[in-house]
């Protein structure tokens, strides 16, 4: 009698388990008839419109007479057929996805506790705010840098508010999302995703200048420009396996291609240029403390630029070369 033990799993579209109903006894009739012992809304299925019985080699789904049918796993099935049901066997009546789930099929080890069970202790507690609180630092010495000492306190307000509403209503809209899929609303861990990736890019910005300044090696703003897109196309991944966590890799390929595709353009357009990503140079220079390799004197400035000089006059000479728009030569 334990093998008999069992229940029906209905499905939702992405195969997620939306509801369950206890087996209490044999047979059992599915369709929309109070009568049944399932009833589904599906206004797809019959009254009653199908019979799941246990014979000796196992479960069995008997249709009833009905206009739409159904489905035993790859299988068309019209009204008056049997069709066996396996171990964890699915079927389809009208739209409604169902999966038998009995006693001899083996349970799958227990997993660990998520992220929600994380987020409950003290330590995830104190770390959100933590985060928040250096993220919206970095963007008030963005500010300070960047403006006039004595600037009015709305001015750092504005630049450090703004974001902050940009990321609740960014966390609020992939919750939505997840609403939608999985009906949940995971707004703490949307939320502190973006939180992480944002402050360790916005380091990354920081830091990079700094370090390049100080050994005097303005090529490693390359990783600055190539560490934004990769930052950005890594949230999205990990917002979107939040959504989708079955489709995790697919998600990764693809975004993966766009950003390579991104990076690929970015290289064409700037092709007769020094630099293929990042800046040629520092805009702005920070602090002669952070400095630690010795300065170049003018002399080995000048000598280092005498490469140039042909290019330079070689560019000139096909600028003189050609002609005005009206058709005239220089």
């Amino acid at each position: 009698m334990g093998s008999q033990a069992a229940l029906i799993e209905i499905l939702d579209r992405e195969g997620q388990v939306r509801s369950l109903h206890k087996i209490s006894q044999w047979p059992m009739s599915i369709g929309r008839s109070p009568a049944c012992d399932l009833v589904l809304t599906d206004p797809h299925v019959a009254g009653e419109h199908a019979r799941l019985s246990w014979a000796e080699e196992g479960a069995e789904l008997a249709l009833l007479p009905s206009l739409n049918g159904g489905w035993a796993g790859e299988r068309r099935l019209q009204g008056g057929e049997t069709a066996a049901l396996g171990v964890g066997g699915t079927f389809r009546l009208g739209n409604t996805q169902l999966r038998l789930r009995t006693a001899a099929q083996a349970l799958p080890a227990e997993q660990a506790l998520g992220h929600e069970h994380e987020l409950r202790s003290w330590r995830h507690r104190a770390w959100m705010p933590a985060l928040l609180m250096l993220w919206l630092g970095l963007l008030w010495f963005d500010q300070w840098s960047a403006v006039n000492p004595g600037t009015p306190w709305i001015d750092y307000s504005s630049a450090v508010l703004t974001p902050l509403g940009v990321l609740l209503v960014w966390a609020a809209l992939w919750s939505l999302v997840n609403q939608l899929f999985q009906h949940r609303f995971p707004f703490v861990l949307h939320m502190k995703r973006a939180l992480m990736a944002l402050a360790g890019l916005h380091l990354i910005g920081v830091l990079l200048p700094i370090v390049a300044y100080a050994v005097s090696l303005p090529r490693l703003l390359v990783l600055d420009a190539v560490s934004f897109p990769l930052g950005l196309a890594g949230m999205l991944w990990w917002h979107a396996s939040l959504v989708w966590p079955r489709a995790k890799r697919w998600l990764a390929l693809g975004l993966g291609a766009l950003l390579l595709l991104g990076l690929v353009m970015t290289v064409a357009k700037r092709q007769e240029q020094q630099y293929w990503l990042g800046p040629a140079y520092l805009s702005s220079l920070p602090p002669p403390a952070f400095r630690l390799v010795s300065p170049k004197s003018p002399d080995a400035l000048i000598e280092s630029l005498k490469p140039l000089q042909a290019q330079l006059k070689k560019q000139a000479n096909r600028d003189n070369d050609q002609p005005n728009l009206d058709g005239a030569e220089d």
